[in-house]
């Protein structure tokens, strides 16, 4: 894993996508639902092979360069994801985790957030955020308010859900990003899944 860090101990994420367009939405993606990632876009596989491989912690490949160079991605399924334009579990490449990236960004980024808890479950193989995180400790409303933001609750519903003032709710808030080092809700959410704070499947 440690060869897959920048200086900064940040992990890196191939995307390799003939399409720029969509490498380049996707890569935005990664950076919202991944804040910790540093994300890096190869058109062809040729230019992926020419890069060091190992410093990659994931590959996101379209379908079409994963059938074309099979046997490398093969051996690097663990870490491979491939991207499709189609929802049909049936058009799924056999050994890959699959995403389809013709779906709303709200989707697609729920899928990408399944998958890195599947992977990275309470931060496994994955740096601290920030290392501020490191001697970072959430009392329990903290956590209760948290869990709430990422579900997507404003502030007023997180107040009438703990029965708290929104004021109290708005200085959770600032202290939970201050103490995490987080400035946006993306941010915010992306450390409660990988910390088992909340379900992906409530989000």
């Amino acid at each position: 894993m440690e060869a897959a860090m920048l200086g900064n101990g940040h992990p890196r994420i191939a995307v390799v996508e003939a399409n720029t367009l969509a490498a380049y939405g996707l890569k935005q993606i990664l950076l919202s639902v991944m804040p910790m990632m540093e994300v890096e876009i190869f058109g062809t596989f040729g230019d992926l092979t020419s890069a060091v491989l190992d410093r990659f912690v994931h590959f996101f490949v379209s379908t079409n360069i994963i059938v074309e160079h099979r046997q490398f991605f093969e051996r690097n399924c663990h870490k491979t994801i491939a991207l499709s334009e189609s929802d049909n579990p049936n058009s799924s490449l056999s050994g890959f985790h699959t995403i389809c990236t013709n779906v709303p960004e709200s989707v697609l980024i729920k899928s990408i957030l399944k998958l890195e808890q599947h992977a990275h479950a309470n931060g496994r193989n994955l740096p601290p955020i920030s290392s501020m995180v490191r001697t970072a400790t959430l009392s329990n409303r903290e956590i209760e308010v948290l869990s709430l933001i990422a579900q997507g609750c404003i502030n007023k519903e997180v107040a009438n859900k703990l029965n708290i003032g929104v004021t109290t709710v708005i200085t959770h808030r600032k202290n939970i990003m201050e103490k995490l080092g987080l400035k946006s809700v993306s941010a915010l959410t992306i450390y409660a899944v990988m910390h088992g704070f909340v379900d992906i499947n409530k989000i």
